[in-house]
C-alpha cells in the first residue's frame, strides 16, 4: 500500500469518526421563556413540562438514538429582550429548534428571527389569533389552543348558563391581551350576551382599584378577564376587597388562573369559568399517569402550560422520527399535518396554518377550602372550536 493510499484511508477513517460523533450528539432545544417577573410562574410549568418529558424521552434512548438538551433563557415577558435571547441561542448555542415564548408579542418576534434564521420555532403558551391567522409564519407552530378556540368552549358554556349575559372586559394592554378580549366578544355576542364596555390596564399594574368605577357603571352579570400570572392575583383580591365578586360572574382566558397562581388568590377564585385546553382532573389513563409523574417530580399539579410544554416533546419526538433528521425544511414537512399523543388526548397540527386541532373544555375553579379543583362543565370537540384557516401566507 502506497503512502498515498495510507493517507486516504486515514482521512477516510476520520471523517467516519466525524460522522459518528455528529450522529451522537445531543439534539439542543432552546428554550426562551420567563423566568423573572410578572410571568414567572408560567415559565416556571413551561419549564416543568419540558424538562419531565425530556427525562423520559432520554430515558427510552433519546431521539433517533441522540439525546435532548434543553437550553434555557429568561425572556422576561418581554418581545425585545425574547429576540436577543433566541438570537443567542440560533447563533452561538446553535439550537436545532425553539420554544417556551409567553408573550404572543415575544412568539411574533421571535417567529420573524427564526425565519432569518432558516429554523423553526413552537409556542405552548402564546393565545394571540394573529400568530396563526394574518401574522402567520411557516417557521412558526402553535401546539397550544389559540384565543379563538378557547373562546369557543367558553360562550357555549356561557350560552347555557346565563343567556344573554351583560358582559364587560378587562385585559392587559398588549398582543394577548386584546386578542383575547376581541375573541371572546365575538364569540359571546353570537350567542346572545350583550358588551358593557372594555377597559385595558398596563402589564404588571398594581393597583387595579381604579377600574372599579367604570365596571360599576356597566352593571354587568359577567366580568370576562386575560389577565395572567400575578396580575390576575392583584386584580381578583382587588376585586374581593372591594366587594365587586358578590353577584358578578368572573371568566376568562386560558391561564388566566393557574394552579401556579391560585393559591395566592385564594376564595376570591372560586367560582371562575375559563374556556381551556387542560385540566387535571381529566379522567383519563394518560392524564392520570402524567399528573402524577408531575406532582412526584414538583410537589404540584400541572396546568395548561405544563401540559401543553410536555405535549411539545412528544411533538417534536414524532415529527423528527417521521422527517430522519433536524433538518429545518424536512422537519416543517413531517410536522404539518402529524398527530400525536399528549395528555389532554390526540392533538392534530394543522398543516395550513400550523395551529394544532383539540378538544376544549369549559372549566370552574372550586377554592372552597378543602382544596382547589378546576372541574370540566362543558366539552367543545376540536374540529369544531378550531375555526376556519385563515393563514395565506403559505
Amino acid at each position: 500500500m502506497t503512502k498515498t493510499t495510507l493517507l486516504g484511508t486515514a482521512a477516510l477513517f476520520l471523517l467516519g469518526l466525524g460522522g459518528v460523533a455528529s450522529a451522537a450528539d445531543p439534539i439542543r432545544i432552546g428554550v426562551v421563556t420567563p423566568l423573572s417577573g410578572t410571568y414567572a410562574p408560567i415559565g416556571q410549568q413551561v419549564r416543568w413540562g419540558l424538562e419531565l418529558a425530556t427525562k423520559e424521552v432520554n430515558a427510552a434512548g433519546g431521539i433517533l438514538g441522540r439525546q435532548v438538551e434543553l437550553l434555557f433563557e429568561d425572556e422576561e415577558a418581554n418581545p425585545a429582550v425574547a429576540t436577543q435571547k433566541a438570537e443567542k441561542l440560533f447563533q452561538v448555542n446553535k439550537v436545532d429548534f425553539l420554544t417556551g415564548t409567553v408573550n404572543s408579542g415575544s412568539t411574533l418576534a421571535v417567529g420573524q428571527l427564526a425565519e432569518r434564521n432558516g429554523r423553526l420555532i413552537a409556542t405552548t403558551v402564546s393565545f394571540s389569533d394573529a400568530i396563526t391567522t394574518d401574522k402567520c409564519s411557516p417557521n412558526v407552530f402553535r401546539v397550544n389552543a389559540r384565543a379563538g378556540q378557547q373562546s369557543a368552549a367558553l360562550a357555549e358554556w356561557l350560552a347555557k348558563d346565563k343567556p344573554k349575559a351583560k358582559v364587560y372586559y378587562l385585559g392587559p394592554d398588549y398582543e394577548m391581551g386584546r386578542s383575547t378580549v376581541a375573541a371572546f366578544k365575538q364569540a359571546a355576542e353570537k350567542t346572545g350576551a350583550q358588551s358593557t364596555g372594555e377597559v385595558f390596564a398596563p402589564l404588571g399594574s398594581k393597583d387595579y382599584s381604579q377600574y372599579f368605577g367604570q365596571l360599576r357603571a356597566a352593571r354587568p352579570s359577567v366580568l370576562y378577564t386575560s389577565t395572567a400570572g400575578n396580575d390576575t392575583v392583584r386584580l381578583l383580591t382587588q376585586m374581593s376587597e372591594y366587594g365587586l365578586l358578590r353577584n358578578l360572574t368572573i371568566v376568562g382566558a386560558s391561564g388566566t388562573v393557574t394552579a401556579q397562581n391560585i393559591g395566592a388568590i385564594g376564595k376570591a377564585a372560586d367560582g371562575f369559568v375559563t374556556g381551556v385546553g387542560y385540566s387535571a382532573e381529566l379522567a383519563t389513563p394518560e392524564n392520570k399517569a402524567f399528573v402524577a409523574a408531575f406532582r412526584k417530580a414538583y410537589d404540584t399539579a400541572p396546568d395548561l402550560y405544563g401540559a401543553d410544554s410536555y405535549g411539545l416533546i412528544g411533538f417534536f419526538k414524532a415529527a423528527v422520527e417521521k422527517a430522519g433528521s433536524t433538518d429545518t425544511d424536512a422537519l416543517r414537512k413531517a410536522m404539518e399535518g402529524l398527530s400525536w399523543s399528549t395528555p389532554q388526548g390526540t392533538k392534530t397540527m394543522r398543516a395550513g396554518d400550523h395551529q394544532a386541532i383539540q378538544d376544549m373544555y369549559a372549566v370552574r375553579i372550586a377554592a372552597d377550602g378543602s382544596g382547589n379543583r378546576f372541574d370540566v362543565v362543558g366539552t367543545v370537540p376540536g374540529d369544531a372550536a378550531i375555526g376556519p384557516d385563515q393563514c395565506t401566507r403559505f
